[in-house]
This record gives structure tokens, C-alpha cells and sequence, in this order.
């Protein structure tokens, strides 16, 4: 009986593959066509809860990951997209965890290194033409990030010639592509930069000498908040400034792993490369400085993001960390490309999920 079953089995699985054969482009449109369906139709913002939402679009950095976009953060705010830094990749992500550009609000910049910003030009693309948007995408940052903006809009300028005479205006309106630099100064160590239905968006120095300036962001909605920290040292001004927040997203560089690249860089004859490896780790923030600050701030969780050196696999996760759970006793997240953090109105969780 048993034999004769097995051979049931078989002749069904057999013939399930001589189907699947002889059926190949059928069976590939019929899924395709599934696939599409799913995921066209997706509206992550829809379905979220009133409140604020963070996620991470892009947790990598210039050195090469798989699995990581450039620098990149969503922020949701009731029904309100917004972006902060747009690193290679960013974009793509962030269609991948279901959101549209053609709804970004506005695109947040906290400085100018090419990681930061090398994203910008998909990103306004999809803004202008999947959204048929009539006015460039707004992009907030200090002083500089006009000619951010003008760069962009110049080396886009042929490519929106195309796109307007194939699709037509109705769905590349003339006025819609592009960038809009919206510039803002910090007389003082911090400044609201943005305040319109309900959110509240407070610019903050940061340290990244030589870089400057250099800026983070606080989102404030509904009693909920979130700081986002951009590339620094460990800054007593985030910790003032973002005092209380229920979300700490942090950049991290664990330098004993940076060390060792800087070594075997300097062993293989590499000296230039050992000495970049070797420069970056005075501009940035370790694991343990990071909790440290959230500790500081008293924020109610921290998330580390803009990865150095890259984390193929969470195997690697407790070296990169080391002793931070030792500075700070909420829960410490180390960021992936598509995790979303939602803080609802009227309560004091934090759920997570991923979105990819």
C-alpha cells in the first residue's frame, strides 16, 4: 500500500512538471500578471494608522552592499510623505515598500556628501512623472542646498525634453520636474524649518567637520516624535534637542571592524585606501555613542542606520554593536532596507515591521 502511494505521489509530481513545461509562458503571464496586481496596487500610507511613521529607504553608505540603498529615510505624518537624504537606490526602495514618489511632499537633505544625494535624480523623476506633479519637488536643507538643487535640475534638463515629447504634458507637465530649493538658516543651534497641518519639523546642528553645515531633523505629530540623526559625532545638540523623542534614528560606525579594513588595506599595499578607511572614523558616531545619546536624549527606542562597514548578514550584528546595550536601556534596532516604525496618535507603542 505504501509502495503504491509513493507512486502516486510521483506520477503526480512528474505530471504537475511535465504541466508546468509544457505551460512555461502561460503559467509566467498568469503569475506576472498576479505579481503586478499585488504590487502596482499597493499604498503603504493608505493603510497606516493616524500618526507618525519612520522608515528606513536606505540604511547603507558608499562602501558596496547588496542589501542596502544609500542613506534614505521616510517619514509619514497622518496621510504626508516626506523624505530625509535620498542616497543611490534610496528611490527604488522606496517603491518597493510601497510608497509613491509621486506623493513625496518634500525631500529633507541634513548635508551634501554624494551619499546623501546621489538619489535625487530618480527620485525627482518619479515625483515629477508618477504623480503628473505641476510643481518641482520642495528640497529643504541649509545654505548650499541651492546649488544641490540647480546641479540636479541642470543635468536633468535634456532628459525632460524626452520625457515631455514622448509621454506628453498631461502626464509630464512642463512645470512639474525638477527640484525647488527651499534654503534655510540656523541662527542658533536649532530652528523649525518646517510647520504645516499638524507636523512640526525642527532642523539641528550636527558635527561632521569638515562638513558644513550639517543638520538633523526632529518630527513632532500628534504627541509623537522622531529625530533622524544625519552623519555626526556623538552632539550634546541632538541630545537637547531631541529630549524625550519616542524614536531615535542614529548613523553608526563601529570602528574596531573600520580598523581592521584600514589594516588590510595598508598589508595589500593600498595606502590611499587605508588612509580613507582610517579618516572616517573621526567624523562619525560608534554603536556605543549612539546609545549613549539616546540615553542621553531620553528617547524610548534607537535605531542605527547609515551602516559602516557594510553588514552582509545579522550574523555580524552583536560584533558591529559590541557593548551598546550596556549605555542604554531600550531596545536597540539595527536598521534594514524596508523596516517601518509606526508610532500611532494616542499611544505610546512602537510597532515595527518590514515593508519589502
Amino acid at each position: 500500500m505504501a509502495k503504491r502511494i509513493g507512486l502516486t505521489v510521483l506520477a503526480v509530481a512528474l505530471a504537475g512538471l511535465l504541466f508546468g513545461w509544457m505551460f512555461q509562458r502561460q503559467v509566467g503571464e498568469a503569475l506576472f500578471e498576479r505579481a503586478v496586481a499585488q504590487n502596482l496596487a499597493r499604498d503603504t500610507v493608505r493603510d497606516l494608522p493616524d500618526g507618525l511613521h519612520v522608515g528606513l529607504c536606505g540604511t547603507g553608505s558608499p562602501l558596496p552592499n547588496l542589501e542596502r540603498a544609500g542613506p534614505c529615510n521616510i517619514v509619514v505624518a497622518g496621510e504626508r510623505l516626506f523624505a530625509v537624504d535620498i542616497g543611490e537606490g534610496g528611490g527604488e526602495t522606496l517603491g518597493l515598500m510601497g510608497f509613491n514618489a509621486g506623493d513625496v511632499q518634500a525631500l529633507f537633505l541634513t548635508h551634501f556628501h554624494s551619499d546623501h544625494i546621489d538619489g535625487f535624480g530618480p527620485l525627482q523623476l518619479f515625483h515629477w512623472t508618477r504623480g503628473a506633479a505641476r510643481a518641482p519637488l520642495p528640497v529643504y536643507g541649509p545654505a548650499g542646498v541651492e546649488a544641490v538643487v540647480d546641479g540636479f535640475n541642470a543635468a536633468y534638463a535634456t532628459d525632460k525634453t524626452y520625457r515631455i515629447a514622448h509621454h506628453g504634458e498631461a502626464v509630464a507637465p512642463p512645470t512639474g520636474s525638477g527640484g525647488a530649493a527651499m534654503p534655510f538658516e540656523l541662527p542658533t543651534s536649532s530652528a523649525v524649518v518646517y510647520d504645516e497641518g499638524g507636523l512640526v519639523v525642527t532642523a539641528f546642528r550636527v558635527d561632521h567637520s569638515p562638513v558644513e553645515p550639517a543638520v538633523g531633523y526632529r518630527f513632532d505629530y500628534k504627541g509623537r516624535s522622531a529625530c533622524i540623526s544625519g552623519d555626526t559625532v556623538r552632539s550634546s545638540n541632538l541630545e537637547a534637542v531631541c529630549k524625550g523623542v519616542d524614536l531615535l534614528v542614529h548613523e553608526a560606525l563601529q570602528t574596531t571592524l573600520v580598523g581592521k579594513m584600514r589594516d588590510t588595506m595598508g598589508e595589500q599595499g593600498n595606502a590611499n585606501a587605508a588612509q580613507i578607511f582610517a579618516d572616517i572614523m573621526d567624523y562619525h558616531t560608534t554603536p556605543k555613542q549612539a546609545a549613549q545619546s539616546a540615553a542621553a536624549s531620553g528617547a524610548k527606542m534607537l535605531v542605527l542606520t547609515h551602516l559602516v562597514p557594510p553588514l552582509p548578514s545579522a550574523i555580524l550584528y552583536p560584533a558591529f554593536l559590541e557593548d551598546a546595550d550596556r549605555h542604554f536601556d531600550g531596545p536597540i534596532v539595527v536598521g534594514e532596507d524596508g523596516m517601518l516604525f509606526s508610532l500611532p496618535a494616542g499611544s505610546g507603542e512602537i510597532e515595527r515591521s518590514l515593508h519589502l
